[in-house]
């Protein structure tokens, strides 16, 4: 790609997206390090009977967790199962177990260090499974975001709201600056409780790192209206945003998303409505304003999982969420003569989370059985602190 057309798309390269292609490694960056040590060959034919094995012989020193977004051929070695938040929660009410394998991305690791015990130890099977949403709000670029906000007069109005997936320094600054942490699921509540905690005529919000999130619970739940919410740039002056704009909002969304909820789009809804007549939309409230406005359902992926649960036998369903869920429900379905298909005609996995395979599995569960720690997740102590208090604000919501 060009500089120029670099500069007409409005994206800045980055050094961090080199680190895939090599074997270096950035701390502050959800993105890839190397994975010591030889991976087992995908085509082992007794890869399956090599993680049981494994497994087993850890017995309780070993708490396998399981995204919903995972493979197949993982989730079957997870003790659990479910979303990011739900997961770390239950790593912290296993204290018995040594090592906490998490099949999941980079954030959703550091989550469950924070909230487990200096005894137990996060091992994220493949260490380059990160979370580009994450990646779009760093460190720098929030306290330069903050500064901005300063100048403007308004940082003493201001309360950040940090979405679970993002990374544990976002979350620390969240902590710093009395904000508290949302999912997907309680995002209304930590924007109610958000504006409660400012004077309430003058009171605004920083969402990070989500802009769809934050626009869908701000516009379509609470009742604001677009004018309501200015987007943040951080690769732009003052995030692109005159003081005037920044003073006139009340919510202030960071230019971040999901690479997968955002590439649904509304001609996907369209389309899959002239294809399937009397399909239920049901979409993740990660998708774009527009898609989430034409659909019939919007909710967090436990919505998803047992509004199809609840779905009468025969009903026809296009989800609008990562593509291994969607595959898995619609077996899961199927016998009940639940019709459940991707919203999208082009089939997309998220990429990163695709990277804790078997191979990398095996490779974990072999070496902690053996006795060497690998590919251990661990949060500083002053990041952590300021991360949990972010993250315990959120488990006192009403």
């Amino acid at each position: 790609m060009t500089t120029a057309q670099t500069q007409e798309l409005d994206v800045q390269p980055t050094p961090l997206a080199l680190l895939l292609l090599g074997r270096e490694a950035d701390p502050r960056s959800e993105r890839g390090v190397e994975c010591p040590g030889d991976l087992p060959s995908p085509s082992d034919p007794d890869l399956v009977e090599r993680a049981r094995a494994a497994k087993e012989k850890l017995g309780d020193k070993v708490f396998v967790l399981g995204h919903h977004y995972q493979r197949d051929e993982v989730i079957q070695f997870a003790d659990v199962t479910g979303d990011s938040f739900k997961l770390a929660r239950d790593a912290a009410a296993r204290p018995e177990a040594e090592y906490i394998v998490f099949c999941g991305v980079h954030f959703m690791a550091e989550s469950a260090d924070i909230l487990t015990s200096d005894d137990q130890k996060v091992v994220l099977p493949d260490l380059a499974a990160g979370c580009s949403m994450a990646d779009m709000a760093t460190a720098e670029q929030v306290a330069e975001c903050w500064d901005v906000l300063t100048e403007a007069g308004i940082a003493e109005q201001v309360v950040p709201v940090s979405y679970m997936n993002s990374s544990a320094d976002i979350k620390a600054f969240t902590g710093r600056h009395g904000g508290t942490i949302c999912t997907s699921s309680n995002a209304r509540r930590a924007l109610e409780w958000a504006f409660q905690q400012r004077e309430p005529s003058t009171s605004k919000v920083l969402f990070l790192p989500d802009q769809h999130l934050g626009r869908n619970t701000a516009v379509r739940d609470m009742g604001m209206s677009l004018e309501d919410c200015v987007v943040y740039n951080p690769h732009k002056p003052n995030g692109g945003l005159t003081a005037d704009e920044l003073r006139a909002a009340r919510m202030i969304l960071w230019r971040g998303h999901c690479s997968v909820h955002g590439r649904f789009s509304l001609e996907s809804v369209r389309d899959v409505r002239e294809r399937i007549p009397g399909v239920n939309v049901l979409v993740h409230p990660e998708c774009k304003h527009e898609v989430v406005a034409a659909a019939d359902h919007v909710g967090s992926t436990e919505y998803i999982i047992k509004a199809l649960e609840a779905a009468p036998a025969g009903s026809k369903w296009a989800i609008g969420t990562e593509l291994n869920l969607v595959r898995r429900l619609a077996n899961r379905f199927a016998p009940e003569d639940k019709e459940i298909v991707f919203l999208d005609k082009t089939v997309c996995f998220c990429s990163t989370m695709n990277r804790i395979d078997l191979p990398h599995l095996v490779w974990a569960l072999e070496s902690l059985a053996e006795g060497n720690l690998v590919n251990r997740i661990e949060v500083d102590k002053e990041t952590e602190a300021f991360a949990k208090l972010a993250l315990e604000r959120m488990l006192a919501l009403p």
